[in-house]
């Protein structure tokens, strides 16, 4: 879910932002992508009258496909992604995980019932509510990004947390996902629509968290408790505030323990805090997330020339792909990803010292230099001088 309406508080507030463009615009740019929430959008929009691709077995491969041709757009087009997995939830996020399950039940139910009764539109808008990114999922993205030279890494707990990590490491350019939370964990700048942007007709926004704050007036620790204020996945927003109010409230009052407060000390207000509201556990996550440091083993990764049997063998014999496109596209990889790898090598060629004799060497021809300078300019002054003092011949 991410923070609710956050981009319209920042789209209201603090425009200058946000900086829209093209995918091209990325071009050199090394960029962390929530893994999950991509698979997640290709589920839901790589589809086929109304329902996901799936294989001649039966097997659903719309996360696969999406997966396979997106990543090849984004290296065709000078971008080096590094998709990072969701690992286990934080304990404070069963709450929301539960009322998810139950809604996705819930539309379950009503596809069944929608199949007998409702239009082709009910079905479809029903069977995309139950879709959910499962392990089997995350493994064979998996599988396909280590066939394709794609790194990735499993985070400890949240994805948009760990990608924030490595944008503010220096790793990545960029942390690219939907989910707007990204920036509570201090991404200093947030890419959406990167994965989807062509098929949406959207182009790709670039949030910068500095701006954002500066916009807002906030100092980081205010923005996110205006984050917790607003709604986000760890617990329940306060019935009754919205996106305008929560901003007034926290400009007004600075922190949540005294918006708190001073929502008990009115008598008359009609809003209510929940009981159990725990939002000094929800900010330490947003400020100490369970992440690996940039500088980690873990997040020590390399982009490389791509296994084309293997993925011949994977995509085409396992989940049956045209070989023509799979061949094609494992051709763009090695072509963009050794020109990348070119470049990545610059960066290790380092000056080498020069030795006393050459530095001493280099100072002199200096100081000759800067000598030679002060002579001329000492001769011109002479020289201008001179012409004043000549006395001038009457005409």
């Amino acid at each position: 879910m991410g923070i609710k309406q956050l981009h319209k508080v920042i789209e209201e507030h603090a425009p200058a932002a946000i900086k829209k463009g093209e995918i091209k615009n990325q071009f050199g740019r090394k960029v962390a992508i929530d893994a999950s929430m991509s698979i997640y959008s290709f589920l839901i929009a790589v589809r086929s009258d109304g329902q996901q691709l799936t294989s001649e077995s039966g097997e659903t491969t719309s996360h696969i496909l999406g997966l396979f041709y997106r990543t090849l757009r984004m290296v065709e087009n000078g971008i080096k992604p590094l998709y990072v997995f969701d690992g286990a939830p934080p304990k404070l996020k069963s709450g929301e995980l539960a009322k998810r399950f139950q809604r996705k039940s819930e539309a379950q139910a009503a596809e069944e019932e929608a199949k007998e009764t409702g239009t082709a539109e009910d079905v479809e808008k029903f069977s995309r509510r139950t879709v959910r990114v499962t392990r089997q999922h995350n493994e064979e993205c998996q599988q396909l990004l280590r066939l394709m030279g794609i790194p990735y890494i499993v985070a400890p707990t949240e994805a948009e947390a760990q990608c924030a990590v490595l944008a503010r490491g220096g790793k990545v350019y960029a942390a690219a996902s939907e989910d707007m939370d990204t920036l509570t964990f201090d991404s200093p700048i947030l890419l959406r629509h990167l994965t989807f942007s062509e098929q949406r007709k959207e182009p790709i926004l670039e949030i910068h968290l500095d701006q954002v704050l500066e916009g807002l007036g906030l100092e980081r620790e205010q923005f996110i408790d205006l984050c917790i204020l607003l709604g986000c996945d760890y617990l329940d927003p306060i019935k009754g505030v919205g996106p305008g109010t929560a901003l007034k409230l926290i400009r007004d009052h600075k922190t949540l323990e005294a918006v708190v407060e001073h929502i008990k000390s009115q008598t008359k207000s009609k809003l209510v805090i929940p009981d159990d509201w725990p939002f000094a556990d929800a900010r330490l996550l947003f400020l100490e997330p369970d992440v690996y440091p940039a500088d980690a083993p873990e997040c020590d990764v390399k982009w490389e020339a791509p296994d084309e049997e293997g993925l011949v063998k994977y995509l085409v014999e396992e989940k049956h792909f045209s070989e023509d496109r799979v061949r094609n596209g494992a051709a763009k990889l090695k072509k963009n990803m050794k020109t990348a790898q070119q470049s990545r090598l610059e960066g290790f060629f380092k000056p080498v010292e020069k030795t006393a004799e050459q530095k001493a060497s280099l100072k002199r021809k200096a100081d000759d230099k800067l000598e030679e300078k002060k002579k001329k300019q000492k001769a011109e002054a002479k020289a201008k001088k001179e012409a004043k003092a000549k006395p001038r011949t009457a005409g």
